[in-house]
């Protein structure tokens, strides 16, 4: 409805308050106010937290936490060391500020980030330099950073359990102490109370790969005051990272426990150990223990926003992990945000520094300090299209994506039945393709000859694509397949064919090569410098791409509850799940996949040596494609010849270092 009103009788006047309310709105628009202050009293700017506080004469100090648990049986429950580094001037003030908490086991052991930085201390046990950019950068901005050393590891009480009740409570104990609801003390043993008094309560934890997961972990509690997490190549099962689907990817949790534990903690968490051997058998079964590791059927419980940063090739924290955890959250409704990058188990800090800090200082300051900068409301995915090229999406998966069912047909003409398939949207039809497992081989040998025949796989192609296709999200394999011995592996992996220069994420880097030079991100110390060297893409040119996996014990074909030995020549029916991934097949390219045994480095070999074979009429290929299945066409022409990149046949360990996954 238009209203009318009596004009002024002074025009001038309407103008003054036009003008007036012009100003007003633009000073009180969200993300534009000129200065505003935080709940630290510090001030913001186009949206942004500013540097106002020293530093320098920041508050250096430690506090053990009590966990209420007592897991190296000493009978007394344990205390976690925390390391707190705050601004001053707050303080005396009497103004609280947020916390920015990362909890690691790495603090002693293996450092972290890409310099492997370690916890030092002054003389009197005050943190001196405290690994990573989050206290330079940070802590002038307003926020407190706490670093916790995990049960059993550097200055804390207690056992490793891997990512079990003892890893998380260690976290999620600080969380309610900075809450007023946890006691915290003056040293490791005696000592007197302290409280929390100096902060708001509120907590976004961060940390890449187990650090991140610990942060998954403890947001699928519930607690309360956690208020953001952002993991980086994090767990959402860590069932997910020793197998798949009954197939081991690598050897047992308990060298890992071993490797991380402080000196001090060993022989008092000889009991610990034997529970993990225990609990995590490698005959690949779903156990308590895995189930009580596992995240993502808690995610109903998570308060917190979730801003989850994945390289799409890692081949560490497999990228199963995060697809599963991202779905679950979508599902229950949780606000979200994501990064995926081309690399592999490697920090954004890393890949992608200058757009890295001021997003994530935009993300804290929005969820800790409440500043209205309008992050929420941005595009929900980037996503690295080609190296140092990103792309966004509303949300993710993008709309418009559907699972489409794809058909595997035999070959034809002589040929036939020798392991080279096709791949297409038509009725499927009778047919047979075997491969007999070969562990000295892996996915990049059979890549390499995806279109020549050869024992130890299956290869399905499309033909040329007429325009590109894009894969978005988890897709599945249904194989119906019978071996010939007791036992068998399979390994399924999406291939582009068609040459591409790609980040080389096989590569000592993963994606990344470590320049002489530095850039600075905030203040520093004599003892802890904010300047970190720099990087640049690792990249080579690939006539293939690998772009998604999946593997699983056939024995587990019923669920991952209980495994079973074949009966040799049966048929048995199993849905591999692959995992999750944004990639896009060009125009002019080709999509295969391929199913083989045992992708070596990548997976561990069955007890026998079998020959497999696959019923094509029962086996089906399901991909989240963009635009469904018309999203999918092909040309009326014949691929044209490869031209072969050298092999890449460094195959990656099937057990990592401590270092290799932080």
């Amino acid at each position: 409805m238009i209203s009318k009103t009596r004009a002024s009788r002074n025009p001038w006047i309407s103008l003054l308050l036009a003008v007036v309310a012009a100003l007003a709105a633009v000073l009180t628009a969200p993300g534009a106010t000129a200065h505003a202050a935080g709940p630290g009293g510090g001030t913001v700017r186009h949206g942004l937290s500013q540097p106002d506080y020293s530093y320098a004469d920041a508050i250096r100090e430690a506090v053990w936490v009590d966990t209420g648990l007592d897991g190296d049986g000493d009978g007394r429950t344990d205390r976690v060391a925390v390391d707190i580094v705050r601004p001053a001037e707050p303080a005396k003030a009497g103004r609280k500020v947020p916390v920015i908490m990362d909890a690691s086991p790495y603090y002693s052991c293996c450092g972290r980030g890409n310099e492997s930085q370690i916890k030092t201390y002054d003389a009197a046990g005050a943190i001196v330099q405290a690994p990573l950019f989050y206290d330079n950068y940070f802590v002038p901005r307003g926020y407190a950073t706490v670093l916790v050393d995990l049960a059993g590891t550097d200055r804390s009480d207690g056992c490793v359990d891997i990512g079990g009740p003892s890893d998380i409570q260690s976290a999620k104990a600080v969380v309610d102490w900075l809450g007023g609801r946890a006691k915290g003390y003056s040293a490791r043993a005696g000592g007197h109370g302290v409280k929390a008094t100096w902060t708001t309560g509120a907590v976004g934890m961060i940390g890449k790969s187990w650090d991140g997961t610990i942060a998954n972990g403890v947001a699928a509690t519930g607690v309360k005051g956690l208020k953001t997490i952002v993991p980086i190549s994090s767990i959402s099962s860590w069932y997910d990272y020793y197998f798949q689907q009954g197939a081991p990817l690598q050897d047992g949790p308990e060298w890992l426990s071993d490797y991380v534990e402080s000196d001090g903690a060993h022989a008092a968490c000889a009991g610990q150990q034997q529970k993990i051997i225990d609990g995590s058998p490698r005959d690949g079964d779903w156990t308590s223990f895995w189930n009580a590791r596992d995240y993502f059927k808690d995610a109903g419980k998570v308060r917190a926003s979730v801003f989850a940063v994945q390289g799409t090739q890692d081949l560490n924290v497999r990228t199963k992990n995060f697809g599963q955890w991202w779905q679950a959250l979508s599902e229950h409704g949780v606000e979200r945000k994501v990064w995926l990058s081309q690399t592999g188990h490697v920090d954004p800090f890393d890949y992608r520094r200058s757009a890295w800090v001021p997003t994530l200082q935009r993300w804290f300051d929005h969820y800790l300090l409440g500043v209205d900068n309008g992050i929420q409301r941005e595009p929900m995915a980037d996503i690295e299209r080609s190296v140092d090229h990103w792309t966004t999406d509303g949300v993710w998966p993008p709309a418009g994506t559907r699972d489409t069912a794809l058909s595997l047909g035999a070959g034809v003409g002589a040929g036939a039945d020798d392991g080279l398939g096709t791949l297409g949207t038509g009725r499927p039809k009778a047919g047979t393709e075997s491969f007999t497992d070969d562990p000295d081989l892996w996915e990049e040998d059979w890549a390499a000859s995806a279109d020549t025949a050869t024992p130890e796989k299956t290869s399905f192609t499309t033909g040329v694509l007429a325009k590109d296709l894009r894969i978005s999200g988890g897709g599945t394999v249904t194989v119906t397949a019978a071996s010939s011995t007791t036992s068998a592996h399979l390994s399924a992996v999406l291939v582009d064919l068609g040459p591409a220069t790609i980040r080389d994420f096989l590569g000592g880097g993963e994606g990344i090569t470590t320049l002489d030079t530095r850039s600075c991100y905030g203040e520093s110390t004599a003892g802890d410098s904010a300047c970190y060297l720099d990087t640049a893409a690792d990249s080579e040119s690939v006539d293939h791409t690998v772009f998604s996996r999946g593997w699983a014990d056939l024995g587990h074909y019923r669920s991952p509850d209980h495994g079973v030995a074949l009966t040799p020549g049966k048929p048995y029916t199993i849905t591999i799940q692959l995992a999750a991934t944004d990639h896009v097949v060009p125009a002019g390219h080709r999509l295969a996949l391929i199913v083989a045994g045992t992708d070596g480095g990548l997976i561990l070999p069955p007890d026998t040596t079998p020959k497999v074979t696959v019923d094509l009429e029962h086996s089906v290929l399901r991909l989240p494609l963009a635009g469904g299945a018309g999203g999918l066409r092909t040309a009326d022409r014949p691929a044209a010849p490869r031209l072969l990149s050298p092999l890449r046949t460094t195959a990656p360990a099937t057990s990592f270092t401590a270092a290799e996954l932080g």
